[in-house]
């Protein structure tokens, strides 16, 4: 029928006076064809769905890596047996490695979902460390832990697992780059703590370290456990399952967070784009919506000792063998990724430990850790390490210039990442089409994202206490009741009936209502009939949809908003206080550490005696800081060019980047600690011969001008590094090689080797002492 002679039906939008709309029939009609079939292609996905998840639970070993692998260690059959195991990445066809390359490890959450998101598709942490040419490995888990096993054990299964990838690559020169997403990531530092010196970098993506950071308005998660009267819940609940805890309640949780993603945006989303959506719904949901599970007493020490004791991040946690599990004692760069989008690890717990750590900086580059962090502006947080963007982008930049990184000296940098603007200066150095640098920081900066004041820390510390108090109760008079009352049978009841399996289940192809959906489904796909896009009931539905996710949302915020004022309330109470056993004092920090204090200003005094040691390869690192102080940023291209140069010494001769950072590291603190002593020195430590002085100078201009042409402040510190060296008509900068192959200055270090000249003798003290570490250390530490 044509539509001039279709019948008109009349609608007026609710709310609005006027004439009515009239739309033909035939909008009408198309419409609900189109609905009709959507809600079959719908109900078929969810069918798939939870055939999925059935099949994936009834699987030995299921995980959603899109990779091949080979078993290499099983963690059951270690003397502290475990359900984690290391396997190898098979590259995909065509696709090399090497294996003098860093090996990258990607530790997969144990959050309550399954392994393998790290993997999960080709644009993934794992892909971006393939197509660079490096090994890959991945640690995962199976469903179900092993009888007895702890966090404890799991921390050192996976030092073994390290030791087993450093062993398969005795020719790459540095450590194993470690990747822990999320909850593996506050796992592999306390593995670090325990081994440190053991790995390369380590990589944190979205993984919480502060628990009672946030700021107000935001962050509700943090308030769950005093709201709930501390842990004695969860110790019901891992008594109610016989000893294991099921991680369908961790996953219940995250989802709470968004009650409007939840129980309408994710399906609506589904809904409106069947015909594309429907893949890409059905991968996710296959790690998703597969519930793994935890010992009981594994949950216990995750509530117990992180999130409401909060014992990690000040160094109050201990070993089984009486270890502290110190987070200062971790000597292998941290790079810290979050993002202002992350609902579950915002930047204030991914960076907080830092400031519960050290009062100062001074304290930090003391303790002689280096971390690099970067906050993205919206992503949330399963997008920081599934989202393909942020794989090409963050994760593509962290793993070309993981050597850059491990070069730093100790201290705190931000890395920027951006696209390569028109006119860069030798674009030739730069991976692919952003710009990765590095810009140094103050803890004052981590303090400028908010935080607690004390009055909040006394607030987290009464939950704490009265967790303890509640949780010894409940062993007491009602942990016997519980346990005698489970068994094994009605905790596998408790488990299947969880709400997060049974919607799988319901929609499944067990369910005899959807039987006749796979061919119904079958029939829409062959004569699929979509509506336009400016159909108008199409846009009603849309309109509808954005005004339910926006009650859904104004519910949350009210809710988060009435969580917070129970909480502020009820552990702001001096009574509450009081009972808890506090005093009203300042609120924890974390303990110094008298013989690490002094070890360091031991050393530092030692370097600074010897401040004229070396040769030429320290003069130019020397010289080189110098500039970037004064540059404050140092970016790919200059680590390109320094690699390349490293890179052509005899293999004899060359510098391991272990070794060159340790001499970065050296140089940096004698610049930190006197920095004209220690330029006046330079000619000291360099070869009687211009030849090799004027080489050197060269190619310490093509390292800092390889950046671009320097600020003011940076040019006149080449200046005066000209004349330090000797040089006074320096040679012209060359072309820089487009491959790296030939650097423009190759200058062969072993020609000219170090000499250590004897001890400066000891000066009188001047009326302005040089700067050191130590008096900083002796500042009581303050919290924000």
């Amino acid at each position: 029928m044509p539509d001039d002679q279709r019948l008109p039906i009349a609608w007026t939008p609710p709310g609005e006076a006027g004439q009515p709309i009239f739309w033909p029939f035939g909008a009408v009609q198309a419409y609900w064809v189109d609905a009709a079939q959507r809600a079959v292609l719908v109900l078929d996905a969810l069918r798939q769905r939870g055939d999925t998840q059935i099949a994936r639970s009834e699987s030995v070993a299921p995980h959603v890596l899109s990779f091949e692998v080979e078993l290499l260690v099983d963690g059951r059959a270690l003397p502290r047996p475990v359900n984690y195991g290391l396997v190898r990445i098979i590259p995909p066809a065509g696709q090399v490695v090497d294996p003098a390359k860093r090996p990258f490890i990607v530790f997969d959450p144990r959050a309550g979902h399954g392994p393998g998101i790290g993997g999960m598709k080709q644009e993934s942490e794992i892909g971006v460390a393939l197509a660079a040419g490096h090994p890959c490995y991945f640690v995962g888990f199976l469903p179900d832990a092993m009888p007895g096993q702890t966090i404890e054990d799991v921390c050192r299964a996976e030092a073994h697992f390290v030791e087993a990838v450093i062993a398969r690559h005795p020719e790459a020169e540095s450590g194993p780059c470690l990747i822990g997403n999320c909850q593996a990531g506050w796992q592999i530092m306390m593995m670090s703590a325990l081994r440190p010196g053991l790995s390369g970098p380590i990589l944190l993506a979205g993984a919480p370290l502060s628990y009672w950071a946030g700021v107000r308005g935001k962050n509700p998660m943090r308030y769950t456990g005093g709201l709930l009267g501390g842990s004695w819940l969860t110790a019901m609940t891992g008594d109610m399952g016989h000893g294991t805890f099921d991680g369908a309640h961790l996953i219940a949780n995250f989802e709470n967070l968004n009650p409007a993603n939840t129980y309408w945006s994710k399906l609506y989303n589904l809904y409106s784009k069947v015909d594309t959506e429907a893949p890409r719904f059905l991968d996710f949901e296959s790690w998703w919506g597969n519930p793994v599970t935890l010992n009981a007493e594994e949950m216990q020490f995750i509530v117990d000792e992180l999130f409401i004791g909060n014992k990690l991040s000040t160094g109050a946690m201990v070993a089984s063998d009486g270890t502290r599990l110190d987070l200062r004692n971790i000597t292998a760069p941290i790079i810290v990724f979050c993002s202002w989008g992350d609902d579950i690890t915002p930047p204030q717990q991914a960076l907080g430990w830092l400031t519960d750590l050290y009062a100062d900086d001074a304290q930090m580059i003391a303790a002689g850790q280096t971390v690099v962090y970067t906050v993205h502006q919206s992503i949330g947080h399963l997008g920081i390490f599934v989202s393909g963007k942020v794989a090409a982008k963050e994760h593509g930049q962290f793993t070309n210039c993981m050597d850059m990184i491990e070069m730093l000296p100790p201290g705190l940098f931000e890395a920027v990442i951006s696209e390569v603007p028109e006119g860069t200066a030798h674009p030739e150095l730069i991976h692919g089409k952003y710009l990765f640098h590095l810009e140094p920081r103050r803890l004052d900066d981590i303090r400028a994202l908010g935080g607690n004041d004390a009055a909040d820390e006394r607030r987290f510390e009464a939950v704490a206490r009265i967790s303890e108090i509640n949780r010894g109760l409940y062993n007491q008079f009602l942990a016997p009741v519980v346990r005698a009352m489970s068994s094994a049978e009605s905790a596998a009841f408790l488990r299947r009936t969880h709400p997060n399996r049974l919607r799988f289940e319901m929609f499944s192809s067990q369910n005899p209502l959807l039987a006749g959906i796979p061919g119904l489904a079958e029939e829409v796909r062959q004569m699929r009939q979509p509506v336009g896009e400016d159909n108008p009931l199409l846009q009603l539905e849309r309109q509808v949809s954005a005004g339910i996710v926006t009650m859904l949302n104004a519910w949350r915020d009210t809710r988060d908003m009435m969580m917070e004022a129970s909480f502020l309330a009820t552990y702001g109470s001096p009574l509450v206080q009081a009972l808890a056993g506090l005093d009203g004092a300042a609120a924890r920090r974390a303990p110094r550490d008298l013989l690490r204090e002094a070890a360091a200003e031991h050393a530092a005094l030692a370097l600074a005696r010897n401040i004229a040691s070396g040769g030429l390869a320290e003069a130019m690192l020397r010289g080189l800081i110098y500039i970037l102080r004064a540059e404050k940023r140092f970016d790919e291209r200059s680590a390109a060019v320094i690699e390349a140069m490293r890179a052509a010494q005899p293999r004899e001769a060359r510098l391991s980047i272990p070794e060159f950072r340790a001499l970065v590291r050296d140089q940096a603190q004698l610049l930190r600690m006197d920095e004209a002593r220690a330029i006046a020195a330079i000619p000291a430590m360099l070869p009687p011969d211009a030849g090799p002085r004027s080489k050197a100078f060269a190619a310490l201009r093509e390292v800092v001008l390889a950046q671009g042409p320097l600020s003011p402040a940076g040019q006149a510190r080449l200046d005066e590094l000209a004349l330090v060296f000797g040089v006074t008509e320096p040679e012209p900068v060359a072309a820089l090689a487009p491959e790296l192959d030939a650097p423009a200055v190759a200058i062969r270090l072993a020609e000219a080797p170090r000499k250590a000249k004897p001890a400066a003798p000891k000066r009188a003290p001047s009326a302005e002492p040089p700067t050191t570490a130590a008096p900083a250390r002796r500042t009581p530490r303050k919290r924000s």
